[in-house]
């Protein structure tokens, strides 16, 4: 349920920023997810719908970029993927190992359509 705070504060910075660029349409939030972050996106995407209907954000779609969680041995130094981890480091075997990538959650950028971007193409 945490992701209904997350979606209220994204499209809080969505919409600051997209009228700071002068946007009437935000198209696209690009959004990226570490494996060990606690956000599901399925849920983000579902209060995002909820919560932009009626702001000039209400069509953005929400795309995610996936970041895959990575430990360290602090024994030997290798870094090496979480899937890879069962219980100790693949190359010495120490079980002292740390999270060193794939906690992030983070709005990466966000696509607007300004005053100048137009769909339609007048054949006149």
């Amino acid at each position: 349920m945490h992701e209904l705070g997350i979606a209220e504060q994204l499209l809080s910075l969505t919409l600051r920023h997209a009228e700071d660029a002068g946007a009437e349409a935000v198209t696209r939030l690009n959004i990226v997810v570490g494996e060990f972050s606690s956000i599901v996106d399925s849920s983000l995407q579902f209060y995002w719908g909820m919560i932009a209907e009626g702001t000039i954000a209400e069509q953005a779609e929400l795309h995610f970029t996936y970041i895959p969680g990575k430990l360290r041995c602090e024994g030997c130094g290798v870094e090496f993927l979480f899937r890879e981890f069962d219980g100790a480091c693949p190359s010495c075997g120490s079980v002292r190992v740390h999270m060193s990538d794939g906690d992030q959650f983070q709005l990466e950028s966000i696509e607007i359509k300004g005053p100048g971007d137009h769909d339609d193409n007048p054949e006149d």
